[in-house]
């Protein structure tokens, strides 16, 4: 259902996914955390709110609070990621007209 995880679009990203786990292996964290703490390391009044339906997800995610990304693994992860286009709409077409975006 989302333009981003059909199987040519993963192809694609999995750079993205890569990058973040050779992070996480250095940080002994999972990707999924890298990348929430990525998004509390921008501005302190930014707040993601990821979804889970799963225990363990939800402490895994938790998790991230305690990830202290330094400024050189955020320029890595910046400089690394910008030379990585992102494959696929990050939602289908009638659901990204309801965002307003």
């Amino acid at each position: 259902m989302l333009p981003r995880f059909t199987p040519e679009a993963l192809k694609t990203n999995q750079a993205l996914i890569d990058l973040l786990g050779r992070i996480a292996k250095r940080k002994n964290a999972t990707p999924a955390q890298i990348a929430l703490a990525w998004v509390l390391a921008q501005k302190p009044w930014i707040v993601p709110i990821p979804g889970t339906t799963k225990l363990n997800r939800l402490e895994e995610n938790i998790g991230a609070l305690s990830i202290q990304l330094t400024p050189e693994d955020l320029r890595d992860i910046d400089v690394a990621g910008s030379k990585i286009k992102v494959e696929g709409a990050r939602y289908p077409e009638r659901l990204e007209k309801m965002t307003g975006l």
